[in-house]
């Protein structure tokens, strides 16, 4: 399954600039901890302050619930996550207490109808 999610930085270059050091390396206890709970690729980009994450995570083990539970009973992840959010903003739609949070897609080149397959 893919799942695309927003998140905002806090407007601060400098932390902008901490931020994206910290994921050009992740600490090896996050990266285990994602794949064990499914997340079998991730990507994320940023324009200005707004990121996009891509996360592909693998069906008969991904559980969202389980992985957030994970989460809070793992202290590094727990650091990891304390760290992160001194960079972290929520968006302006994002529900207290959350982070990530899901975006709609609402387009699908695969969905549309191509002039080569049109009949005149």
């Amino acid at each position: 399954m893919r799942s695309v999610l927003a998140l905002d930085l806090k407007d601060d270059a400098e932390l902008i600039a901490q931020y994206e050091a910290h994921h050009r390396r992740i600490w090896p206890e996050i990266a285990r901890h994602l794949r064990q709970h499914g997340v079998t690729a991730m990507e994320i980009y940023r324009l200005g302050t707004r990121m996009m994450m891509i996360m592909e995570t693998d069906d008969a083990v991904f559980d969202a619930a389980a992985m957030a539970a994970a989460t809070e009973h793992d202290p590094k992840v727990r650091e990891w996550e304390e760290l992160m959010w001194r960079f972290q903003a929520p968006t302006p739609w994002t529900p207290a207490g959350q982070k990530w949070i899901p975006m709609t897609r609402i387009f699908d080149l695969a969905g549309q109808q191509g002039e080569e397959d049109q009949e005149d």
